[in-house]
């Protein structure tokens, strides 16, 4: 028996070994009071018959199950040039009664783009610098104003960033959207294991965890208390989007429209992909009904297949952002969290016998997450429209190269430029690319329609230029 300041902790304890976990311990006779009961702690939270059926999925992998995949229906753009005009109206009315709130999935470190801290806080704006987390509050504060609500943000963290990203607003008053209105929620942790199923240990008295990915959020909104406040509230649609979208139409009244139109319990957004391989998710139907397959779980015959006219026949990719009833979220938790568990194969950090920490460089363990598509299976209703990409999406994932800060950048400049032009002023431009560094503030304008109406403040461009 491990000897320990408080005899409540030895059921834990009990439990770890009865489970074949007891290695996590090798190094308590070292840990002081405080590293002991944060040990205790995490292991207290862990749910030990879900760990075993995974560890079990990760050891016995099952045979692959064969699904019949047919592309999925999409209200494409040139669709959409006729239907947009009766589902902005009801799209607008949702907003204007308060029906509509705005989710956030931020739960991720800057650390793949050389930052420190959480992704949110990075700088990203052409002219101002301004970070993710205000670029998306400006967008959420000016669509509020535009309908005359306060439209409420609830955001995912995650163990690592909760604090930080809440001292960042406190540090900015919330951008203006009043505290009340900004509902932070953490993100479910889970630990990983190594290829005997074992915990592996990142500290002497902490075992790795990773975040149960974003499907996750589905969980957390239910577990934290935001959807009683959502219903609270009058909130019946939710717009959910990732932090790294710096181009994201925020609470686009045409597609919370057509959400409303097709009855739908959650839909999507989509682009058309650039090339067979582009790593995204495919929206198609799996075995007759509509979801995502990963573009790592895509067969060759498939991410290849081309219709009568020499068109990808599954072109459709995911982009991450997606309107959900408030009560399919409560559905799928009611009797216990719906979504599947996806296994990753990863490289993870690990201590040694000796207490070193280790950084493998090959896959060593399992990882363990949901994603937040799946749900699509669960939905009576689905509803899927495609979207602009140089309009409605730019990721930022890495430090330089495809989806930068620096692409991200071009991107907001050149969708800008657009609106300009489209009101009719000259931007001078090299390559397609603007000249001087240009950026409009969400709170100036949300598109060329709402910069038409600022037309006589806008200067003529011969340097760089921030309308707010």
């Amino acid at each position: 028996m491990l000897k320990t300041p408080d005899q409540s902790w030895q059921k834990i304890i009990d439990r770890c070994f009865e489970h074949g976990q007891g290695h996590v311990f090798r190094f308590w006779d070292e840990l002081n009071d405080g590293q002991r009961k944060s040990l205790i702690e995490q292991l207290s939270r862990i749910n030990w018959l879900q760990m075993e059926e995974l560890i079990q999925r990760a050891l016995n992998p099952a045979k692959k199950i064969e699904h019949t995949l047919e592309p999925a229906p999409v209200i494409s753009i040139k669709e959409r040039a006729t239907y947009d005009a009766r589902a902005i109206p009801i799209g607008e009315e949702a907003l204007r009664a308060g029906k509509v709130g705005v989710c956030l999935v931020a739960g991720g470190q800057g650390s793949r783009l050389g930052f420190e801290g959480p992704k949110g806080c990075f700088p990203i704006t052409p002219v101002k610098n301004k970070t993710l987390f205000q670029l998306h509050a400006e967008k959420i504060k000016a669509m509020s104003l535009k309908y005359g609500v306060d439209l409420p943000w609830y955001i995912m963290t995650s163990q690592t960033n909760h604090q930080p990203t809440i001292d960042f607003f406190e540090k900015h008053d919330y951008f203006n959207l009043g505290k009340d209105n900004v509902f932070f929620f953490n993100q479910e942790m889970i630990p990983a294991v190594d290829h005997r199923g074992k915990f592996l240990l990142v500290e002497k008295h902490k075992i790795f965890e990773s975040p149960n990915g974003h499907g996750g959020v589905l969980k957390a909104l239910y577990d934290s208390g935001a959807i009683e406040d959502m219903k609270a509230r009058g909130i019946q649609y939710l717009f959910y989007f990732q932090v790294d979208n710096v181009l994201v139409k925020m609470c686009d009244p045409a597609f919370i429209g057509y959400h409303i139109l097709q009855k739908a319990q959650m839909s999507n957004k989509v682009v058309r992909k650039v090339r067979p391989e582009e790593r995204v998710g495919v929206i198609c139907k799996i075995d007759g009904k509509i979801g995502v397959v990963e573009y790592s779980d895509l067969d060759e015959e498939h991410m290849y297949a081309r219709d009568k006219n020499g068109d990808l026949l599954f072109w459709a990719g995911s982009i991450a952002i997606h309107v959900i009833d408030v009560p399919f979220i409560e559905e799928e938790n009611k009797n216990g969290f719906k979504l599947p568990f996806h296994i990753a194969h990863k490289s993870i950090p690990y201590l040694n016998e000796q207490g070193e920490l280790v950084i493998p460089e090959a896959k060593n363990g399992y990882k363990f997450e949901t994603f937040i598509f799946d749900a699509l299976l669960d939905a009576s209703r689905v509803c899927t429209i495609e979207v602009d990409r140089s309009r409605e999406f730019s990721a930022v994932k890495n430090k330089e190269g495809f989806e930068s800060p620096q692409t991200a950048r071009e991107d907001m400049m050149r969708n800008y430029a657009r609106w300009l032009e489209a009101c009719g002023v000259k931007v001078p431009r090299r390559d397609g690319l603007p000249v001087y560094p240009i950026e409009i503030s969400p709170l100036f304008a949300l598109d060329e329609q709402e910069l038409k109406q600022n037309l006589k403040k806008i200067p003529e461009i011969d340097g760089p230029i921030y309308l707010d």
